[in-house]
């Protein structure tokens, strides 16, 4: 027996209704198109949409249109193209995931919930909370799925971390800090151009592109943030954004929490600590250490792995909240808050 589910959809002044049969959800197959299939799509995100029952990645799009081909030949992708509205009003894609640098995701994104389309949109949502907000609108006008790849919400190991706070494993949850910082790299000593780290793209430059990850995080685990504050600077003189940034802040329910992301230092370090009444965890947002509990002398390690494609459960999610109706962890909204976090951290206005 056929089972049905309704996307709604508007293009151009018309708001019509597709209706997408279902015999199964294995059987169900949702078509993706990527806009921006750079390095970030090669082994994170791109192939988490072919492995994903339910889902073909079935167009890319590249300024450069060699770029584009090569991708779609290794990654046996059957359209390619250099033109992203190609891509976004294909009646033969049915969803966009956009992997553009953050300067650009307003303008995909809104010819996205122009097209009527579900899109995911790689983090952060957009340079400023003001452009944020816009995208979010924009969907939720349209009535559209959006979702925001900060895929950390969905890992299993972060999961475990929640689940270990819920539990009580600590007792009450006091405060929150986050030390994160790392030497300049090849590319910030030689003066090479690096959009990542340019200031009319991204202010917080290795800020916004890592620590946007962290403190969403930490609204997943801990609840929104209430109050935040920060300092940013630049330190080095290497680039036209900020290299140094420090921030405090407390949650709705009362806990603090402070950060510090210096990308000038001597060594790596990222190392996150939650203090509560009756013990403490430790864990990294970037590296795949122990998770470690606390609890007067006893302690306790758990290992748990990255999947080789790290964004396979975001997008797992995507197709659960698009077929069997599962809210997603990630989305419009939550991306919304913690883009006013960052803008507020960098003293935004």
């Amino acid at each position: 027996m056929k089972e049905k589910s309704w996307f709604g959809y508007q293009r151009s002044r018309d708001f019509i209704y597709v209706e997408l049969e279902i015999m199964t959800d294995k059987n169900k197959v949702i078509r993706w198109g990527i806009i921006g299939c750079g390095a970030v799509t090669e082994v994170k995100s791109g192939p988490a949409y072919q492995k994903t029952a339910g889902f073909e990645l079935a167009a890319v799009m590249r300024r450069d249109l060699m770029l584009a081909k090569s991708y779609a030949q290794r990654h046996k992708v059957v359209k390619f193209s250099d033109n992203a509205a190609d891509i976004i009003n294909d009646d033969n894609i049915d969803a966009i995931y956009i992997a553009t640098p953050p300067d650009s995701h307003k303008h995909y994104a809104l010819l996205v919930a122009k097209a009527g389309k579900p899109c995911c949109i790689e983090k952060p949502l957009a340079p400023s909370y003001q452009e944020s907000l816009v995208i979010e609108q924009a969907f939720k006008k349209a009535k559209l799925p959006l979702f925001v790849a900060y895929y950390r919400r969905s890992l299993p190991r972060f999961n475990k971390v929640k689940n270990l706070l819920e539990s009580n494993a600590i007792g009450h949850i006091r405060h929150i800090s986050w030390q994160l910082s790392k030497p300049a790299n090849v590319i910030d000593l030689s003066g090479q151009y690096n959009w990542r780290t340019d200031k009319n793209i991204a202010a917080g430059g290795y800020f916004d592109d890592l620590a946007s990850h962290g403190l969403d995080l930490f609204a997943f685990l801990l609840g929104d943030f209430q109050q935040v504050s920060g300092i940013a600077t630049n330190q080095q003189g290497l680039y036209s954004a900020f290299d140094a940034v420090t921030a405090c802040w407390q949650h709705e329910n009362g806990i603090t929490g402070v950060g510090s992301w210096n990308f000038g230092a001597a060594a790596r370090q990222d190392i996150v600590t939650i203090v509560g009444s009756e013990g403490q965890l430790h864990f990294s947002v970037f590296d795949e250490i122990p998770i470690i509990l606390t609890q007067g002398a006893n302690k306790a390690e758990f290992v748990i792995e990255n999947p080789e494609n790290i964004q396979l459960h975001h997008v797992g999610n995507i197709y659960q909240q698009l077929i069997n109706k599962q809210q997603h962890p990630s989305n419009g909204s939550s991306a919304l808050h913690t883009s006013w976090v960052m803008d507020e951290i960098l003293a935004v206005r």
